[in-house]
């Protein structure tokens, strides 16, 4: 029996997950840490104790508590979160924190510049993407402007994956996929870097770029060491965390669509044929001649913790003390409060905010409170607002005519009955949820079965992906939210000039 594994590092938390040829899971395990905030704005991890660090503790806890043997784990596959910047020395030692993705803005400066150098038309139409605070590579530029002693020592600048995959095989490799989000310097046509680089790094400080599906290297003899993992075994070129887990649950052909809920939204929406929007991320998706339409949200699930942090101590401690979950216990608020909360509606704007309006400086807005109001409806318009945002994308999405034909819901948010249906009533559209939940995890051992021949291709894995539940919008909410899905939209456009002067 061979066996592949899958380790995803999230915002939030990293989880891995061992399958066996059957694709019928065998293992998992999860740790937790935080996202550190050094100031308002910024977002970081310690990628040495963090990703490298979460990663060896899943690796030695899956192979112990399954009792695989190590030589048996034919593949690894690894996905990280998005787009993140993270400068390295020779031996690969992190020169500071990693820099996170688009929920990090502290290179605005920087994208301006860019943008007036260069011109937004033509970033878009060599990219497909316009320049946004989810690119790396203005986090790079960010680095060489304001940190020039660490930018001096930079051997390499690396994303997440692309950082844990030469900590296990010594190769430096980037997908296709998270390469083409650090715009400018990803070439759509070319798919790989630009010919000049210069004015961020030098060409060889970047990965090359491969295939998802295709195998970077072997693990060598230190990182068997630190991992459990057999010297020899395969690993994956790696991923970002959203399009393993779109993966993972059978998002594969023109159509398809992910909708993720986790600490931000993302969405995956597979299209036949590049298509490019300025409100939208376009580019290549896991294989060779596959496209997709990228959209995220910077707040989503982190609304939820600053909800707790703030107004509801008292049920995070009511759920400590009988071990209850406390976002459980909170999303009963949601119950009895009526669609539109009475007249609430909330900007999710709380650091910035990425598709579609694709403004770092957007804030967060509660509107329309009267003393009626309690913190249930506060609750329940933070569900709502982050809905009305996901509504815009299903709204441009029809506009382009890209045939959104299957909606799968996938992370943590999934476990919030309320979240999800507020949604599939605001926007009138089914969701599905996949018998399998465990998410990017299960996605890169899946990846890593094709990637090292097992699966022929992507349609035999998509044969193992089974639905579990369905959410069908209920029509007379998706009446009654119309005039606030407008109210949502002018209350934007009616601030932010206003928001800008922040």
């Amino acid at each position: 029996m061979k066996y592949f594994m899958g380790i995803d590092i999230g915002t939030f938390g990293s989880k891995g997950t061992l399958v066996d040829e059957q694709a019928r899971i065998v293992a998992e395990h999860s740790v937790s840490h935080e996202m550190e905030i050094p100031q308002p704005g910024y977002a970081e991890h310690d990628a040495e104790q963090t990703w490298w660090g979460e990663l060896c503790t899943i690796s030695k806890t899956l192979i112990r508590e399954s009792g695989v043997d190590p030589k048996d784990i034919e593949g690894l596959g690894c996905s990280t979160i998005g787009p993140c910047c993270l400068p390295v020395d020779e031996s690969l030692n992190s020169l500071r924190k990693a820099i996170l993705y688009g929920i990090d803005c502290r290179a605005v400066a920087e994208i301006t510049y860019l943008e007036e150098l260069y011109g937004k038309e033509n970033i878009f139409r060599r990219c497909g993407t316009p320049l946004t605070t989810q690119s790396a590579a203005a986090k790079v530029l960010w680095i060489k402007n304001r940190e020039p002693e660490v930018y001096a020592r930079a051997a390499k600048f690396v994303t997440g994956s692309t950082y844990l995959v030469a900590k296990l095989t010594g190769e430096y490799v980037i997908d296709h996929y998270t390469a083409a989000t650090w715009v400018p310097l990803y070439d759509m046509e070319k798919l790989d870097w630009v010919d000049d680089t210069s004015l961020f790094c030098r060409r060889d400080q970047l990965a090359k770029c491969l295939w998802s599906n295709e195998v970077a290297g072997t693990v060598h003899e230190q990182a068997s060491k630190e991992t459990g993992l057999a010297v020899g075994t395969k690993v994956t070129t790696g991923t970002a965390d959203a399009s393993a887990e779109a993966f993972s649950v059978g998002v594969l052909n023109p159509g398809d669509m992910m909708l993720m809920y986790g600490s931000s939204i993302f969405i995956i929406h597979v299209v036949e044929k590049l298509t490019v929007d300025d409100r939208l991320w376009a580019g290549p998706y896991l294989f060779p001649g596959t496209y997709s339409v990228a959209a995220g949200m910077s707040c989503a699930g982190t609304l939820t913790h600053w909800f707790r942090d703030n107004f509801a101590l008292d049920l995070d401690a009511k759920a400590r003390e009988s071990g209850a979950n406390v976002f459980g216990e909170i999303a009963k608020l949601a119950e009895g409060v009526p669609a539109g909360s009475e007249g609430l509606v909330i900007l999710p704007y709380f650091s910035g905010e990425r598709t579609p309006i694709n403004d770092p400086k957007a804030k967060g807005m509660i509107f329309g409170l009267n003393l009626q109001h309690t913190r249930a409806h506060i609750y329940k318009a933070l569900l709502e607002g982050v809905g009305y945002g996901i509504n815009q994308h299903f709204e441009i999405f029809d506009a382009l005519q890209m045939g959104t034909r299957k909606v799968m819901a996938v992370g943590g948010g999934t476990k919030n009955p309320a979240w999800l249906q507020a949604v599939s009533d605001i926007s009138g559209k089914r969701q599905h949820v996949a018998q399998v939940e465990t998410g990017a995890a299960y996605g890169d051992a899946l990846i890593a079965a094709l990637a090292t021949g097992f699966y022929r291709d992507s349609a035999q894995v998509a044969e193992q992906i089974r639905i579990k539940r369905t959410i069908e919008p209920n029509m007379d909410n998706y009446a009654a939210y119309a005039p606030y899905r407008r109210r949502y939209q002018r209350l934007y456009l009616q601030t932010k000039d206003l928001m800008g002067e922040y």
